[in-house]
């Protein structure tokens, strides 16, 4: 079974900052890109940033310069550190991993976190 475990959602003023974690098992972590997703209330999820198997970057153009992407291979780990927070930054933030695991060793596949709530009060 493939396992995406996220931390460090919670309730911050404008301008403060938290920082998410999310980790896996079961998937071939150094093989797979990770990324951070949000859902706002009322919205379609959208991509926040991503970071690929090699280690590069993107980041939708309404966090670039406020939110950084990182992964640590040894600890299977994702983080995402967001600074400078907005109410409109506010929304479940979910963990994504798209490559192998070691169930399908040679599949692409996508898979999903649970979710954790990031709430920015004014």
């Amino acid at each position: 079974q493939v396992h995406l475990v996220e931390s460090g959602g919670g309730l911050v003023q404008a301008g403060g900052s938290l920082r998410l974690s999310c980790t896996a098992s079961g998937i071939i972590f150094n093989k797979n890109d990770m990324g951070w997703y949000r859902q706002g209330p009322g919205k379609q999820r959208e991509l926040v940033a991503v970071i690929t198997d090699g280690g590069s970057t993107n980041y939708a153009d309404s966090v670039k310069g406020r939110f950084t992407i990182s992964r640590d291979n040894a600890k299977l780990t994702v983080t995402l550190q967001m600074n400078s927070l907005k109410p409109e930054d506010t929304a479940v933030y979910y963990c994504n991993t798209k490559g192998p695991s070691y169930y399908e060793p040679t599949a692409h596949r996508e898979h999903w976190g649970q979710g954790t709530q990031v709430t920015v009060s004014s």
